[in-house]
């Protein structure tokens, strides 16, 4: 008799025993990552692969095993624990963030900094602080389907789904309203090229962490409600915080509050329109002035096709067993949230997706001290957003045969570069 993890092991050994590893990060798995992860979990759950940067890493792919290693402390954060860091191959992190000193933020450090700066953080993401921007959030929906809810037709990524969190997030860190386009096209930059070492990242970058250094500046003579000055007014108050720190803090809050959020909107309303049913019991719910299945629907979207494919990177601080698997000090591990959160071993019928399904601890926004600070948030932008189209454009379709839709190549995020849609032109809108 051996035990299965000998069996796990030998399975990652010798793979050929059964069948061959699906190919993984190619445009056609972009498309559809799913079958892949399924056949991971079968038979390769913790299974070492080369990511197209060329760094080797570990894919942590079952529910169980992955919330395991979201919460353990053994797995580092800082990118100082990868073996290959000492041989200068910086190929892990968010492209642009360490040529432009912004290193020092949430993701990527552990306590005790982790917990210092969080706790600071946290006071901008409270139930209250969320609440109070939901008009807010309401009006910057409505504005942007003003401008094109006339025309029968749009690109719900351009127009939408990528708008809507950068001006809202904008708003939250203070950035006034005419630098709010600079912000747009930096963003742009990042989201047209994420992932990939090309210059005009790292410059975008660079321009944001300039503009935020200033913002800072400026904010100390003038400190307002919003969460830059909130920034401030913690590290006056002797929580140290440096002027880098708040740097970096802003612009991570920027770029995780936002890409995930253009995804959830997006992903989500193309999962809607691919199951016609749930959609329309959404529709006839909200008609009713029902908003629970909303609450639960925002929740399974996440769970279906999340917009964060893969966690941020996590580094051994020591030799580990994940799933029967032993992971050597200094290795990568990313843990594969799109792969745990279909893990028919924790969801019944994990592919189909079920507005109304309530027993759903997904890991869409991760789990442990790392758990997304910006999710109440989030959920808020993906509950205003989906509602308000579906009241306001109740026949809006696809207009773009699926197998055309390109998905973006990132390693960390998983969202669609376009959403062709079309529907009845609003009445009485003049297209503005």
């Amino acid at each position: 008799m051996h035990d299965k993890a000998d069996d796990h092991a030998h399975a990652h050994h010798d793979p050929a025993a059964e069948g061959p590893t699906p190919p993984l990060f190619t445009w056609e798995f972009a498309s559809d990552p799913y079958p892949a992860y399924a056949w991971l979990r079968e038979h390769a759950p913790v299974h070492r692969t080369a990511l197209p940067s060329g760094v080797e890493a570990w894919l942590v792919t079952r529910y169980a095993d992955a919330r395991q290693a979201l919460a353990d402390q053994r797995l580092s954060k800082n990118p100082v624990h990868h073996s290959e860091a000492a041989h200068g191959k910086g190929k892990v992190g968010i492209p642009g963030e360490r040529s432009a000193n912004l290193m020092t933020h949430l993701l990527n450090i552990d306590p005790p900094d982790h917990t210092r700066l969080r706790r600071l953080v946290s006071k901008a993401f409270t139930p209250r602080r969320v609440a109070e921007f939901a008009p807010r959030v309401q009006e910057l929906t409505d504005r942007l389907i003003d401008g094109f809810a006339a025309r029968g037709e749009a690109d719900l990524i351009h127009e939408f789904a990528f708008p809507l969190p950068i001006y809202a997030i904008c708003d939250m860190l203070g950035v006034p309203p005419e630098d709010q386009d600079d912000f747009r096209d930096w963003a742009g930059m990042m989201i047209r090229h994420g992932g990939g070492p090309r210059g005009g990242v790292a410059r975008s970058v660079k321009r944001m962490r300039t503009y935020l250094a200033e913002l800072i500046h400026r904010k100390r003579e003038d400190l307002g409600d919003d969460l830059i000055s909130g920034l401030i007014r913690a590290s006056d108050h002797g929580e140290h915080l440096t002027e880098n720190e708040a740097a970096a803090m802003a612009f991570i809050l920027l770029f995780a509050g936002f890409e995930t959020t253009v995804n959830l909107i997006g992903n989500g309303t193309y999962a809607l329109l691919r199951n016609p049913g749930e959609r329309e019991r959404l529709q006839r719910a909200l008609a009713a002035g029902d908003e629970s299945l909303l609450e639960t629907g925002v929740e399974e979207l996440l769970r279906y096709d999340g917009p964060v494919e893969l966690a941020t990177w996590r580094f051994a601080t020591r030799d580990l067993t994940i799933g029967g698997q032993r992971i050597a000090e200094g290795d990568p591990v990313l843990v594969v949230l799109a792969a745990a959160d279909r893990d028919p071993e924790r969801f019944a019928e994990p592919d189909t997706l079920d507005l109304a399904r309530s027993d759903n601890q997904h890991l869409g926004y991760g789990h442990g001290i790392h758990y997304c600070l910006g999710a109440p948030l989030a959920r808020l932008e993906g509950r205003t957003a989906l509602a308000t189209l579906l009241r306001r454009l109740p026949d809006l379709r696809l207009s773009a045969d699926p197998d055309d839709l390109r998905w973006r190549g990132g390693l960390i995020m998983r969202g669609l570069r376009t959403l062709p849609v079309a529907f009845s032109p609003e009445p009485g809108q003049t297209g503005t």
